[in-house]
């Protein structure tokens, strides 16, 4: 069997975005939780066709860029141009030292680029010199001129171009070349002028470019709808032992004996972290941080939980909601509920509306009646992709 092409993706993230409203250059705002720009990185970065992922950014962003791209091993970043056009050549030189053979230019703009149309686009490449997603015109075109309508025009075979456009990467780069100080609308139309084959894959109603702020409102929309919904439930228990304190849902909470167990023991956070780790079909906390591992003696255990919350963002996922339940007599719960709410809210870097402690007795039943440990439940609610 031969070996598949080596291919990268280059996302273009340059702009300003001064239609799409004040705030943030639009690629670093959040769209559901997540910067945008992440979003369209983690769809190349998770793609099995994809071998090399390069983002090119103003200088002036560099810093919100960085936070956007932590804990995703990636080249730095290249800066672009005066023009999307300039940003695309340079992104192009910056990656020939990669030697891809195959390359696919996004715009950061398209945050819900399906991993079918990345798939389709690539395959498309085996035959073809380009090749990019096209949506067919479905209103009817009419040719405006100072707001008089002067014509309307034959939709046949006229499509609207999106991206991923994929090329032959030593053909787009010298096209790019050799058209450097010329205007063109897209890479595709580089392409075109200088002769080579471009195919059309299906586009996708859902890839859309994000430049107003309309558009973000029906993005925030489509996000709370498309995807499956997982649910994954957690369960711990820790016994009581020496000590002046417990740790449960993050917090300190003073008490007659301390919880025994290899990491500090919160019952509360091991339980979500589990119930998280679930509904991602991730595994569990044991798998992930074995209590055989002497670095996570005594360790916090907000370290697991957060890294739970980024293996879900990693795979573009969503965390909808967390519900965790205190099985015990003592200490009492509720003086410390809505700090507990806010915690577990902070860490997951969600809303407080979304979280949800509660707790419970076993009327003195069992070892948690008998003082003897604490337990914890947790469900948890999770949207992928």
């Amino acid at each position: 069997m031969s070996k598949r092409p080596f291919c990268a993706a280059l996302i273009v993230a340059a702009g300003h975005g001064v239609r799409a409203g004040d705030g943030l250059p639009k690629q670093y705002r959040l769209l559901a939780d997540a910067p945008v720009l992440r979003r369209s990185i983690d769809a190349f970065v998770h793609h099995p066709a994809i071998d090399h992922v390069q983002v090119v950014i103003s200088p002036e962003h560099r810093q919100l860029y960085d936070s956007v791209v932590e804990g995703l091993a990636l080249p730095a970043p290249i800066h672009g141009g005066d023009t999307r056009q300039d940003s695309v050549r340079l992104g192009l030189e910056g990656l020939a030292d990669a030697k891809p053979a195959l390359v696919l230019i996004h715009d950061a703009a398209r945050p819900l680029i399906a991993a079918e149309t990345i798939g389709a686009t690539v395959t498309a490449l085996e035959t073809a010199d380009g090749a990019l997603p096209v949506l067919p015109a479905s209103d009817t075109l009419k040719r405006v001129h100072e707001a008089r309508v002067e014509a309307t025009l034959a939709r046949d075979g006229v499509g609207l171009a999106q991206t991923p456009q994929g090329f032959r990467f030593d053909k787009i780069l010298h096209a790019h070349r050799a058209v450097h100080g010329t205007s063109f609308t897209d890479d595709a139309s580089i392409a075109e002028h200088a002769g080579l084959n471009v195919v059309a894959v299906a586009g996708s109603r859902l890839n859309f470019k994000l430049t107003t702020p309309e558009d973000f409102l029906m993005a925030e929309a489509l996000l709370a709808q498309t995807g499956s919904v997982r649910t994954g439930q957690g369960f711990d228990v820790h016994r009581l032992g020496p000590g002046d304190h417990v740790w449960l849902c993050g917090l300190r909470i003073e008490h007659t004996h301390g919880l025994i167990g290899h990491s500090d023991a919160d019952v509360g956070l091991h339980a979500i972290t589990d119930a998280l780790l679930g509904a991602a079909a991730l595994g569990d906390i044991g798998q992930h941080f074995p209590p055989s591992d002497e670095r996570w003696r005594g360790a916090a255990s907000h370290i697991f939980l957060t890294h739970a919350a980024q293996l879900i963002a990693e795979r573009r996922g969503r965390i909808e909601h967390v519900d965790v339940t205190l099985i015990c007599e003592r200490p009492k719960v509720s003086p410390h509920r809505e700090s507990m709410v806010a915690k577990i809210a902070a860490l997951l870097s969600i809303d407080r509306s979304r979280v949800s402690v509660k707790a419970t007795t076993t009327e003195g039943l069992g070892f948690t009646g008998r003082g003897e440990g604490i337990a914890a439940q947790a469900i948890a609610t999770v949207r992928l992709p």
